[in-house]
This record gives C-alpha cells, sequence and structure tokens, in this order.
C-alpha cells in the first residue's frame, strides 16, 4: 500500500493552508458569552476566498469548472479548515455539489455546480432528522404530484420537519433526505423561498446559527429530487468522514495548542511539560490523533476508490466515526486539564475548541451509535 499524498493533494493542502492562515478566532463572540448565536452569517470574506482559491470546486469535474480530485482531498482541506474553526459550510455544500454531480440530474448539475465552484452558491444539508436519534430520511416523506401513475417527469411533494440544519438561513440550497411510499431514501433540493418552506432559528453546541427546516406541502419538480439507488446513504458517508476530518484537525491544533502552554508553564522551577504525569497524557492524545488519523483515510480512500471489501465502505466509516468522536473528546478534555483554569479562560481559544468539538462528536451520531451501525454490519457480513 502506498500512503503517500499526491502531488495534487498536497498542493490543495498548501491552498488550504494559505486561504486559513488569516482567520482570526475571535472573529465574533465568544459561545459562551452570548445567549444566542454568535453570529447571523457564516464568514462571507472566507468563503469568497476559498472560491478564489479554488478550493470549492476541488471535488467537481472539469467540465463544471474543477480539479475532478476526490473525497481524501476534499477531507486534507477540511482538516486544514477545523484548525482555525472556520465558519463556512465546506463540508456540507462540497458534499451536495459531489452527490448531485454523481447521482443528480445533469442538467441541474450543469446549471448549479459552476456557481457552487465560483462561491455564488451555498448549499446544506438535513442529515439529522427530527430528533438527531433516527434516520434523516423517516423525518420527510416525498409523495409524486397525483400518486397512481407515473412518477418520471412528475413534481413531487414534501412533508416533514428537518433539526439542526447548519446555517440553514445562509443557504441557497438544501439537500433534504426524504423516503417514499414504497420505503426508498431519496434526496430532495429545496429553496427557502420555496412555498411550504419555513425555517426557524436553532442555536448549535458551538454557537453556530443552525435551523429547523419544516416542509409543509413543498412541491419541487422532479429534476430536483435525487432518487437513485444508494445516493442518500452515499451522501451520509461523505459527510460523517468530512466529519472526522473536522475532528482530526480540531484535535491536532488543540494538542499543538497544549505543546506550547505546557512547554512554557513552570512550576517548581521546570516546565509541566517535563513532568511525567503531563507527558503520559499528552501521549495519549498523541496516539489518539494517530487512530483517528489512519482510520479517516482508510474510510476517505474506500468511499473514493468504491471497491469490494470484507466489509462496504459504511464499515470503515463507523470505524472512522468511533474513533474521531471518542478521540476529540478525549483529546479536549485532557487539553483542559492540563491548561488548568486557563484553559477556561474566555480570552483564551481553547473553550471554543472545547465547543466546537462536542459538537463534531455529535454530529451524524455520536460513537454509540456508530458502534450499533457497525455491529449490524458485522453481523449481516460476517468475516470468515
Amino acid at each position: 500500500m502506498d500512503f503517500t499524498f499526491t502531488e495534487e493533494q498536497q498542493a490543495a493542502v498548501e491552498a488550504a493552508r494559505a486561504v486559513f492562515s488569516g482567520v482570526a478566532l475571535d472573529a465574533v463572540p465568544s459561545p459562551a458569552l452570548v445567549p444566542g448565536a454568535v453570529a447571523e452569517d457564516i464568514d462571507r470574506p472566507l468563503w469568497a476566498a476559498l472560491a478564489t482559491g479554488d478550493l470549492l470546486s476541488l471535488t467537481l469535474a472539469p467540465e463544471h469548472g474543477g480539479a475532478g480530485l476526490d473525497l481524501v482531498a476534499l477531507c486534507l482541506v477540511l482538516r486544514e479548515s477545523a484548525k482555525v474553526l472556520a465558519r463556512v459550510p465546506l463540508l456540507e455544500t462540497c458534499a451536495v455539489a459531489m452527490a448531485l454531480q454523481r447521482h443528480g440530474d445533469q442538467d441541474l448539475a450543469a446549471e448549479l455546480l459552476p456557481g457552487i465552484g465560483r462561491g455564488d452558491l451555498v448549499l446544506t444539508v438535513g442529515a439529522n432528522g427530527r430528533t438527531g436519534h433516527d434516520p434523516a430520511e423517516l423525518a420527510v416523506t416525498a409523495r409524486p404530484d397525483g400518486a397512481g401513475g407515473s412518477t418520471t417527469g412528475t413534481d413531487w411533494v414534501l412533508d416533514g420537519v428537518q433539526s439542526g440544519v447548519p446555517w440553514a438561513q445562509a443557504a441557497d440550497w438544501i439537500a433534504v433526505p426524504a423516503h417514499t411510499g414504497d420505503g426508498r431514501a431519496v434526496l430532495a433540493l429545496v429553496r427557502e423561498d420555496d412555498d411550504g418552506v419555513t425555517i426557524a432559528e436553532q442555536v448549535s453546541t458551538n454557537g453556530e446559527l443552525f435551523g429547523e427546516v419544516r416542509l409543509d406541502a413543498v412541491r419541487i419538480e422532479a429534476r430536483r429530487l435525487i432518487d437513485a439507488a444508494g445516493a442518500w446513504e452515499w451522501l451520509r458517508s461523505v459527510l460523517t468522514t468530512g466529519t472526522c476530518a473536522l475532528a482530526l484537525g480540531l484535535g491536532e491544533a488543540v494538542l499543538a495548542m497544549t505543546s506550547q502552554y505546557t512547554g512554557k508553564r513552570e512550576q517548581f522551577g521546570f516546565p509541566v511539560a517535563t513532568f511525567q504525569a503531563v507527558a503520559v497524557q499528552a501521549a495519549d492524545c498523541y496516539i489518539d490523533l494517530r487512530a483517528m488519523e489512519v482510520t479517516l483515510w482508510q474510510a476517505a480512500w474506500r468511499i473514493a476508490v468504491g471497491g469490494t471489501g470484507a466489509l462496504p465502505p459504511a464499515g470503515d466509516v463507523a470505524v472512522a466515526k468511533i474513533w474521531a468522536s471518542d478521540g476529540v473528546r478525549r483529546v479536549v478534555q485532557t487539553a483542559q486539564h492540563l491548561h488548568g483554569g486557563f484553559g477556561a479562560d474566555t480570552d483564551y481559544p481553547l473553550h471554543r475548541f472545547h465547543a466546537w468539538a462536542k459538537q463534531i462528536e455529535l454530529s451524524l451520531g455520536p460513537a454509540a451509535a456508530h458502534e450499533e451501525a457497525l455491529g449490524d454490519l458485522l453481523a449481516a457480513h460476517p468475516l470468515d
């Protein structure tokens, strides 16, 4: 096996670092100091910079103005974004664009994808369902307008609720998973200005403005419904893997911050980093991060190549999310402990990373949910 990243992937990382180098962690109020959302919009200057750096079009095909790279490249960029807590729907926009390009109506893709790459359009996705505990597609029903005949070319009607949709108010398009009368999972693309769409404000754990998207007999044209078999499951795997990349980048930034602090903080005339108890805890964080890294790249590679194996790619995704959820929690908790009271100072950025880590840990299911999913996969695919 060759785990070396390609020149194109490495170039994407360098471009991302250049763009994210100018991000200020305190550009918005601390989530610990404001009762509501920290801001009413995403970081628009950063979004424009990502577009200028061709990072929004990274995974788009060349005919849509993109570089044609895969999920591994996107995860490399997401990893860098998390190190500065970038307030942009980079994962959501790129993942939905990839799903539209792969599974959606090609005429609609030709209309939307170039604008996404230029930064003109923002996309998001409702992946939490009504409560965050049940499959997201079960929260919304999709039925053909005028049921009983052929569904080809007909409009579709959507009813239901998706909760905790990231930056829903800032999005031009919202991808909504739904289920049909025969139990199929589909993916609908809706707009806030569609008749019957209402968005209620919600605030995430990290202080960002999310939305509860309610659909009341929302009618969309057929080409805005992605009904290819496995399309929603594929998008959910991409979103979950991208979340693992965010966890890894955040954890690496926190460990670096902790290393710098413990190397300067002295007790009894010595830096606390030289104390065995501190070194052992930092080493545990490092081990967690390396496990998070290897499982992330395994999952991203399986999705990118689409190959067969003893388990489907969903198994690798579950393993990666188990490590990401548990690992990022342990890393930030240890960092808080090793910083002492200084870690709780709202003038110091560590508490922001803690809030984002908790959001990432629970996004698309905590470790326990993915342990259950992995158990089901192992039962269905015995490893002989």
